[in-house]
């Protein structure tokens, strides 16, 4: 396995959490914003940098970003076992640099560098995780199976898109929602309400591949 891969996975997982922490901050406490204008702003951002992220790093590391993402690929066969886990180690360490970055970018406006979190995210939005994370990983098989190249856009629309339509705000990301365990911020989440949502993600994430498995098996019938 090569060290550039496993840069590649840790320098988008940093980034991707900064572009949804950060953004909240910045809308959510500096520019005071209301609650509905910062979730598009958060929304608009993820997309853009998302996007972008895909293409920079696809042609290094397959640009994961997310240990569900990983996880779907091992269930395909396209990645080995030892190298799944590699990818997800430095996808959740990449996480938790993008708090710290976040953080110190804000250090004025929030005052700590890492706090825990006390929001709750419960009952109903344990769902939307389940909803957010299916759709997701099932895009991301069928696109890759099509070879599509616009992968990118439509994966970045379709995150932007789902955090304003799922209960949950659509982290789909299990490296995403540990890492938000650690900003006290309106991003945060409680790590209770964290570890239900990494459990609704790994059955969205197997879900999605039931159905793309599926789906194959039936073009073949």
């Amino acid at each position: 396995m090569q060290f550039k891969q496993l840069f590649a996975e840790f320098s988008g997982s940093m980034l991707l959490v900064t572009a949804a922490v950060a953004s909240m901050i910045l809308f959510d406490i500096v520019l005071d914003a209301a609650p509905e204008i910062s979730l598009i702003a958060n929304a608009i951002t993820v997309t853009f940098v998302l996007c972008a992220l895909i293409e920079i790093f696809a042609p290094v590391s397959g640009a994961h970003f997310n240990p569900a993402v990983t996880l779907a690929a091992r269930l395909n066969k396209k990645i080995t076992t030892p190298k799944a886990i590699m990818y997800a180690f430095v996808q959740f360490a990449g996480g938790v640099f993008g708090i710290l970055l976040s953080h110190l970018m804000f250090l004025d406006e929030i005052g700590s560098i890492f706090a825990v979190s006390e929001t709750a995210r419960g009952n109903y939005m344990y769902i939307g995780e389940i909803v957010g994370t299916f759709i997701l990983i099932l895009a991301i098989l069928l696109l890759t199976a099509r070879k599509s190249d616009k992968a990118s856009i439509i994966i970045g629309l379709l995150v932007g898109g789902q955090i304003m339509a799922t209960s949950s705000t659509m982290f789909a990301n299990p490296q995403v929602t540990f890492a938000r365990i650690f900003t006290a911020t309106a991003s945060g989440i409680r790590p209770f309400d964290a570890a239900i949502f990494i459990a609704m993600q790994i059955v969205g994430t197997i879900s999605a591949f039931l159905v793309y498995k599926f789906i194959f098996s039936a073009k073949e019938r």
